[in-house]
């Protein structure tokens, strides 16, 4: 079996389970349903992509059907960077400001027009015939790479501002789950394109022959990537909370308002009055403790307190949060009336939900382990 029968094989394979995934996420019932219907869409328009290494040995599109295809790929990083923010926030919506992802396949339209869809039947064809070689494609593929850059960086950036979002306002490790999710996506793409772009470069460099064999090892990538979407989505049929879209981080808080004297009163006042209802209260033992309920115990504005920890005790509240709870644990660790009780029980008596996230924190609040640490005490 030769390489293009392989490679029709395989871009079957990805198009059939690309399409039925498609139909389950927009069949199963959740609540991220606007995710859902992101994410099936950009697997429809990838299938649509890749079908043309199968259905091309057996029939010919019109040329105008052909080009709206090839040209379909333009969706494909709008909407996967759409799906990452419809999964970050939990009120994300589309709106109207939303259509400027259109613009890069408007462009491709535009640059095609002159000279095709404006030319006859048979010059459609003869231009698609020796499109690879043409201008339009030249100017296409430089405006692609362009974009596949440009939408990894924002990708990029929203992903490290999420992760600082829930450093700043949760505690919980499944309020993490989702950040995972997102950064091993994102590396799956981001080998994904490193692949096609080496391909690409090997279709202009190298022999047919090379190429095929290239193609045959971004597919398989391709066909590797689908199955772990497909496990991934058994494991994780729910694709946890979102972050509401106006939470900002402290910085961003800070920069809306002048702060005149950081070290005034008023800010001491508060550290004492926050470190004073830790200390009595130990609302820390709630495992899900967020910045919001913590406000509300307290009586400090949201947004106030979490400006006081990240920027004026320079603490994550993540951190600051398990500083005390490592504290609590430490002090049951080095009471020897308490040597029976487990830490697996501490664990979970000081706050925490996971035997990994405690010895975590653990080891970076004392630089040891809980089972360490109570032999050395």
């Amino acid at each position: 079996m030769g390489n293009p029968e392989i490679i029709s094989i395989i871009s079957f394979i990805i198009c059939i389970l690309f399409i039925l995934f498609a139909i389950f996420l927009l069949t199963v019932k959740t609540e991220k349903r606007l995710s859902n219907l992101l994410l099936s869409t950009f697997l429809l328009v990838t299938a649509t992509d890749i079908s043309v290494f199968f259905y091309s040995r057996f029939m010919d599109l019109p040329a105008i059907l052909e080009m709206l295809r090839i040209q379909i790929s333009d969706f494909k990083d709008p909407l996967l960077f759409l799906y990452f923010l419809s999964l970050i926030y939990s009120d994300f919506k589309l709106k109207t400001k939303h259509l400027i992802h259109t613009a890069p396949w408007l462009i491709s339209m535009i640059i095609l027009t002159p000279n095709f869809f404006l030319v006859s039947h048979d010059d459609q064809i003869i231009f698609l015939q020796n499109f690879g070689q043409s201008e339009e494609s030249v100017w296409l593929r430089k405006k692609g790479y362009l974009l596949e850059i440009v939408y990894l960086i924002a990708e990029i950036y929203y992903i490290i501002r999420y992760r600082s979002l829930l450093l700043e306002n949760f505690t919980d490790k499944t309020s993490f789950y989702k950040y995972r999710w997102l950064k091993q996506l994102l590396i799956f793409i981001l080998i994904g394109q490193a692949l096609t772009f080496t391909k690409g470069i090997i279709r202009e460099t190298e022999s047919d022959t090379v190429t095929n064999v290239a193609r045959v090892f971004l597919l398989s990538y391709g066909l590797f990537f689908t199955f772990w979407l497909v496990l991934k989505a058994l494991y994780s049929p729910k694709l946890f909370r979102g972050i509401p879209i106006e939470l900002k981080l402290s910085k961003e808080i800070m920069a809306e308002k002048v702060v005149k004297n950081e070290a005034s009163d008023a800010i001491k006042n508060q550290i004492i009055v926050l470190k004073e209802y830790m200390d009595t209260e130990a609302p820390y033992l709630n495992p899900s403790l967020t910045v919001q309920k913590l406000a509300f115990q307290t009586g400090l504005p949201a947004k106030e307190l979490s400006v006081l920890i990240n920027q004026h005790l320079n603490q994550h509240f993540f951190d600051f949060i398990n500083s005390y709870r490592i504290k609590k644990a430490t002090e049951i660790l080095s009471d020897t009336s308490k040597k029976q009780v487990t830490v697996l029980e501490i664990l979970y008596e000081v706050g925490f939900n996971s035997k990994s996230s405690f010895n975590t924190a653990f080891k970076k609040h004392t630089g040891t382990t809980p089972t360490a640490y109570r032999k050395s005490n």
